[in-house]
Parts: structure tokens; sequence; C-alpha cells
């Protein structure tokens, strides 16, 4: 082992130095991949979320569900407008995360991205209840077609997921496997209505 000099004390703090940034560096990516995948699954929680409460609003307040979203009709007449028609009305939230792009821009990208990614699965699922419920393998029962089939106004609320509903004591569990969806089971996971 070599000892350590006055002359060589420089250069031996040099070497650290450079050891220190290079290892500082070196996890810098690691703590910012982080931060972007709990951006992107937050945005998945957080979207979800929001989907949860807009749907119950539209319950609660008459205006809100008759007259600014025709939510009413909706359930009167019990249909899907397609994946991609849905998907385009649910970008209207998006604008609710951009408070993530003052974190920073990857942050922000990340955090819309994971928006989009459950606006798509949530736009699939809300078709998908609608046109063959037996194929939601994800939840015990599918809610929104749950919600529909019994025209609940006070129970089942989520569109993508039952959790919200859960939460919050308006998942109402009942008995909706009869001969008529039964029917519609030989359907594919793709056979839905996409524009």
């Amino acid at each position: 082992m070599g000892q350590i000099t006055y002359q060589s004390l420089p250069i031996s703090l040099f070497h650290l130095n450079q050891k220190i940034e290079y290892n500082s560096i070196k996890q810098v990516p690691s703590r910012n991949m982080l931060l972007i995948l709990g951006s992107f699954i937050s945005a998945l929680i957080f979207a979800s979320f929001v989907e949860y409460w807009l749907h119950r609003l539209m319950h609660i307040d008459p205006r809100f569900g008759r007259d600014i979203i025709p939510h009413y009709k909706h359930h009167k007449e019990n249909y899907g407008q397609g994946v991609l028609p849905e998907l385009k009305d649910y970008t209207m939230a998006l604008p609710v995360g951009f408070f993530s792009f003052f974190i920073s821009i990857p942050v922000g990208i990340s955090f819309t991205a994971g928006s989009l990614v459950y606006g798509l699965f949530s736009a699939y699922a809300h078709q998908l209840q609608h046109e063959n419920p037996t194929k939601c393998f994800w939840m015990n029962m599918p809610v929104h077609y749950v919600h529909h089939k019994y025209n609940q106004w006070d129970y089942n609320f989520g569109l993508a997921i039952d959790l919200w509903d859960r939460v919050f004591g308006t998942y109402k569990a009942m008995d909706w496997l009869g001969e008529k969806e039964l029917q519609t089971d030989n359907k594919s996971y793709l056979e839905v209505k996409w524009w």
C-alpha cells in the first residue's frame, strides 16, 4: 500500500472527488426513474379516483348528469359509444394533471402517459361491460354493467375498477350473471365497438 505524502494529497483528493461524482451520476438516473415510475403509477391511481368521483357527481347533481354531460341519456339507452369516442371524452380531464409539469418535464410526461393509459383501459372496460361483461376477469362483478342493469343511482360508480366503490362504501354486490350474460361469453376480448 502506498504512502500518502504531502505532494500526492491533491492527486488523491482529485481521484476521490472523481469517484464520488461518478457514483452520484450513476445514482441520479435511478432516482429519476423511480420518480418517473412513481408519477406514472400515481397517474393511474389519480385517474381512477377522478373517474369514480365524476361518475358519482353525475348522479348526485342532476344539472351535471343531465345538462352538462348527457349521462342520463346514457343510462336510459344503456349503450356504449365506442372505446375511442369514450377515450376522447376522458381526455377532457387531462388538464387536471398539468400540475405535474411543475415538478419536471419528465414527470409531467410520465403523469400524462399514465393518465392516458388509464383512460384507454377505462374506455375499453366501459365498452366491454356494455357488450360483454363476462370478460371483465379483473373484477368479481363488472360494477358498471351492474350499475346499468339494475339502474343503480347510489351504487357501483366505478367504470374500470371497483376500488373506490369499496373505499367509499358504494360497492353493492348483486347476482348479475344470467342467461343473457352467458350468451355473450363466446365473443373475444377485442370484439367491441372501437369507434
